[in-house]
């Protein structure tokens, strides 16, 4: 157990009863200390009862002692040894409500990006059922033609970090098969903190970017050749009579 019971209820009895720094309750219930601020104010956590974690057997009065003359002291959750060995149930992860809709989309998304997931995968990843992922798979879900594929951590369905370690393991899986992956799938497989600490790609400046395939000089020996063409101006492409001509014509004609 990682915090209390109630947590925002027990926050509000700290609130009141204590004089402990909002700092340490936000660490104790799993808030944000802005939060038991708001709590403190008035503004959150309006008209919830505080619920009393000394009665109830989750924190002790000594604690609460230390950490009102210690800013510092982090409250330490009472042991409770009902608790021992207690595991996580098993099955298919919960959905809210609003969110079931864009499940399709992101078993989409999860089949067109990652089909080495398998369908248990899939379905611990977003909380549905394999008949849905098979049928999505053959694309014969009867909303197929309106399903777009949308990333499961967009939809808030899973966290970045649960889906790259599925995708991890799936990769895993397959290198011990023996099978070959391309360079595609290698690109996928690349988590998100592998992803962050690449080094950026060299950017080619926008003022030539579409002129990749040109050359920008040309052949040195057409340049040379140019230079020794004669320059011609335009009179040379008509044939008149210089003016010294035209003077002694005019001279025999009188």
């Amino acid at each position: 157990m990682n915090k209390p019971l109630m947590a925002k209820a027990t926050a509000v009895w700290l609130v009141d009863n204590t004089t402990i720094s909002f700092k340490q309750i936000a660490d104790f219930c799993g808030l944000h200390e802005l939060e038991v601020q708001g709590i403190a104010d008035g503004d959150v956590a309006t008209g919830v009862k505080g619920f009393d974690p000394i009665a109830n057997n989750q924190l002790d009065q000594i604690e609460i002692d230390r950490a009102e003359k210690d800013p510092l002291h982090k409250l330490k959750l009472k042991f409770n040894a009902a608790a021992v060995g207690e595991e996580k149930r098993r099955g298919p992860r919960y959905t809210p409500l609003s969110k079931r809709q864009d499940r399709p989309n992101a078993i989409l998304w999860l089949v067109k990006f990652h089909p080495e997931l398998s369908d248990g995968q899939i379905s611990k990843l977003v909380g549905t059922t394999k008949p849905t992922i098979q049928s999505i798979r053959e694309r014969t879900h009867w909303n197929i033609t309106n399903m777009q594929p949308i990333d499961p951590v967009a939809l808030g369905l899973c966290k970045q970090s649960e889906l790259d370690a599925v995708v991890q393991k799936a990769a895993a899986k397959s290198a011990a098969n023996g099978e070959v992956m391309t360079d595609d799938e290698r690109r996928k497989l690349v988590s998100t903190e592998q992803s962050l600490a690449a080094d950026p790609e060299p950017r080619m400046p926008t003022a030539i970017s579409g002129l990749e395939t040109f050359t920008l000089g040309g052949d040195p020996r057409e340049e040379e050749e140019e230079r020794h063409e004669p320059i011609l101006d335009a009179d040379s492409f008509f044939n008149l009579p210089d003016a010294d001509e035209d003077e002694e014509d005019d001279e025999d004609i009188r």
